[in-house]
């Protein structure tokens, strides 16, 4: 089983999931939409740039450092320093970021977590509730393509309760190597390559890239019978494998109708969702899914038996047998 990273706090606010999907077209029905954490008693950090243990070896982005034991005793504010500047997005609270991490104890030095090993880099969101708020606080204002250095006290990583997991004590001041890959809101889409899109018997997608709904236009003709799952814009990133969970933009519409289900372009919202999850509740739009590439925009038609068959979710605009129409920003997955 894959290990789930330590630092993840709750469910991501602002995720959005196909498992009750309402009728409304913003994606802000109430069906699917993750509830929102509670209110943080903690007040906000004052930000240092020192003390701070030094990166002794794997000093590049993108290279598992190796990390010395903090130098005598830690701030009792949160410490953060950019060793590495970058030169990409800057970075904003309730962004979802990629970064890849190491995380060890101050006093000891010993490694308790690390994404470079998994070669899979988090995705999660800068959100209250949904990481520890060290990382809320220390990353806004950094710019994707750096290497950012934190020395998180208790009362902004896991609290006088510390991590028994992962041997933290409540005590502990944690020490974390970032580095930022890419960053994404709710105005991010797909940069691929356009692809042609010849069939007549498909739906046709607009190709804007400015974060807003993409036009589709259904064929007035029937449905096609089998799963089919095309690019639109073609990406350059990696292949989505089947046990990934992937962080998108996307609507959905009934082929006979073309009316929208639920969508998140121009909602303010994400989604990022499992793949092996989704086979639960729509297995032909995990199936469009894996093996297409990262950055792409994706046309999955799915038929009913993939789909919802013969049981729709209530009250919405889905019947019985509805042939389902996805597109799906793919903007990254861990």
């Amino acid at each position: 089983m894959r290990r789930r990273s330590l630092l993840l706090a709750a469910v991501p606010a602002g995720l959005v999931t196909l498992a009750g999907c309402g009728d409304g077209k913003s994606g802000s029905s109430k069906a699917g939409v993750s509830p929102s954490p509670s209110v943080s008693t903690v007040p906000p950090p004052k930000i240092v740039d020192g003390p701070l243990p030094a990166i002794t070896a794997g000093t590049k982005f993108g290279e598992k450092p190796t990390v010395a034991k903090g130098p005598g005793e830690p701030s009792k504010n949160l410490t953060v320093k950019t060793v590495i500047a970058g030169s990409g997005r800057t970075v904003a609270e309730n962004d979802f970021v990629q970064a890849n991490y190491l995380g060890q104890i101050w006093d000891t030095g010993k490694v308790f977590d690390n994404s470079y090993d998994r070669k899979r880099p988090l995705v999660m969101q800068l959100a209250q509730g949904s990481i520890i708020d060290g990382w809320r606080y220390g990353l806004a204002g950094r710019k994707t393509g750096s290497r950012v250095l934190m020395a998180v006290p208790p009362t902004w990583g896991y609290g006088t309760s510390g991590n028994p997991q992962a041997g933290i004590k409540g005590t502990d001041t944690l020490v974390f190597v970032v580095d930022l890959i890419d960053s994404f809101n709710s105005k991010s889409s797909a940069k691929g390559r356009q692809v042609a899109q010849s069939d007549a018997a498909l739906p046709k997608v607009a190709t804007n890239t400015d974060g807003n709904v993409p036009k589709v236009t259904v064929p007035k003709t029937a449905p096609p019978k089998k799963l089919v799952s095309t690019y639109v814009l073609e990406g350059d990133g990696p292949e989505v494998k089947a046990d990934q969970t992937v962080l998108c933009q996307f609507q959905g519409l009934v082929w006979d109708s073309g009316k929208t289900f639920q969508r998140t372009y121009g909602s303010g919202r994400l989604s990022q969702f499992g793949l092996q999850q989704m086979q639960q509740a729509v297995k032909g739009l995990a199936q469009g899914l894996v093996g297409k590439k990262v950055g792409s925009r994706v046309l999955i038609v799915v038929p009913p038996e993939l789909g919802y068959g013969d049981t729709p979710p209530s009250g919405g605009v889905i019947k019985k047998g509805s042939t389902l129409v996805f597109t799906v920003d793919i903007l990254a997955a861990m």
